[in-house]
């Protein structure tokens, strides 16, 4: 059975695997980076160990941000309802749900750890923590954002089915600067 090309390409596997496979192998490389910021981190990470449990938490929340945000996107671009318009209710609503969704995510984060940190005695106090998480989790938020949007719209443009392409990039991004930003973040706080 053949599948009839949309605007947007095929949903046939050849059409698929031709966009995604180079994608996916350029994000392997960048995710590996990543891998060795952390190896870089380890020094850090074992004088602040309560740190460590957080790490896993804060990229995977910062990636589901941005795929609810992509897979909002990408719906109304394939409904043709997204304009990109600065005056768009409906994308500044989606925006803000993202970012009090952040905001109260990275808040239950730090509070979890912190309680955590009661049981194995962490020198890293809440009101560290909670710094940490929103500072980070609500950078993290705006990285998403702006790449959910970007990538979004360049798909579409260059006619690729964005359904393919934007959950990789957001969530791959996401991991690295999340993790980038999690670590600078708490070197700046805890010295």
């Amino acid at each position: 059975m053949k599948t009839e090309p949309s605007s947007l390409g095929s949903w046939g596997w050849k059409t698929i695997v031709k966009h995604m496979f180079p994608l996916l192998v350029v994000l392997i490389v960048i995710v590996l980076l990543a891998g060795i910021r952390l190896e870089d981190a380890r020094s850090f990470l074992s004088e602040y160990p309560i740190l460590s449990v957080m790490i896993p938490t804060m990229v995977a929340m910062g990636g589901n941000l941005g795929s609810i945000l992509s897979a909002r996107l990408t719906t109304r671009f394939h409904l043709g309802t997204t304009t990109l318009d600065l005056r768009d209710r409906v994308l500044w609503a989606n925006i803000l749900a993202i970012l009090a969704l952040a905001a109260t995510l990275f808040t239950a984060l730090a509070l979890g750890v912190a309680v955590l940190g009661l049981f194995v005695e962490s020198q890293v106090g809440v009101g560290q923590l909670l710094f940490i998480s929103l500072a980070s989790g609500l950078s993290l938020a705006v990285i998403a954002i702006v790449f959910s949007f970007v990538t979004t719209y360049l798909s579409y443009r260059f006619g690729i089915d964005p359904d393919d392409t934007t959950i990789p990039i957001v969530t791959n991004v996401v991991d690295v600067f999340g993790m980038v930003i999690f670590l600078g973040m708490s070197r700046l706080v805890l010295g």
